[in-house]
């Protein structure tokens, strides 16, 4: 009797494990599957230095129960976001963000590097298979042109989508590139493993020109604002001596 009860619960043991090794299966081909499918395009709006970028997101086939989302983007030297602007926004935004670094606002490009910054957007519940959300950049000042160009081109690329999902621990069904580390929520207060959607063959990344000094005026403008100071001087001082002001 001893016998069949432990062949009895070792049964349904192997029964439930199978069973759970079978969901798991079936919800890891569904974000492969959501991966393959889906689409990240970019779109920019505004004119100068203060622009909008707008990402859409469309997964598909449909929704992924308990499915988080992800966006990872790779900013360039020439654009900043104000971490400032962000925060007074972030009661309007349907989105949360996070920087890897400390943005310095006022630095010219050539004195900086590109940065990064997560973005998790707001849902409750299954992530919606459309997501639509727009993010304040700026232009940073370049350094002037001596070849005569007037404008400096920034190029902006398309985020990274990065998906996961609590039922789906078994990662190494994947390629071992596609699976990253990153924050598992805005507070960064540890890192999950999350699965990185494969380069689309058509990229939507954008460009932003921004002017540029001309480097060849660099001698005629400083002689120029040297000459007219001097003038200024000249002509304060002697109203002063002629009207007895000092």
């Amino acid at each position: 009797m001893m016998y069949f009860e432990l062949f009895f619960v070792l049964a349904c043991l192997s029964k439930c494990y199978c069973l759970n090794k079978a969901d798991e299966q079936e919800h890891c081909d569904q974000l492969k599957q959501w991966l393959e499918s889906s689409s990240v395009s970019l779109e920019l709006s505004k004119k100068g230095f203060h622009r909008e970028v707008t990402t859409t997101v469309e997964l598909r086939p449909s929704a992924l129960s308990g499915a988080s989302v992800l966006l990872l983007y790779r900013w360039p030297n020439g654009v900043f976001v104000d971490p400032y602007q962000l925060a007074s926004l972030s009661d309007q935004s349907n989105f949360e963000i996070l920087l890897d670094s400390a943005i310095d606002l006022e630095v010219p490009a050539h004195k900086t590097s590109g940065f990064l910054t997560y973005v998790f957007p707001s849902h409750t519940g299954s992530a919606p298979s459309f997501l639509q959300l727009t993010i304040p950049v700026h232009g940073r000042y370049h350094e002037p042109s001596f070849a005569g160009e007037a404008f400096a081109s920034v190029h902006i690329e398309p985020p990274d989508l990065l998906l996961r999902t609590e039922k789906c621990s078994d990662l190494r069904r994947f390629d071992s590139h596609s699976v990253v580390d990153a924050p598992c929520t805005v507070s960064n207060s540890s890192t999950c493993s999350w699965v990185k959607q494969p380069l689309q063959q058509e990229s939507s990344t954008v460009s932003v020109m921004l002017p540029v000094g001309d480097g060849s005026a660099t001698m005629l403008v400083c002689g120029g604002t040297l000459l007219a100071t001097m003038v200024c001087c000249v002509a304060l001082s002697k109203y002063m001596l002629k009207h007895r002001l000092v």
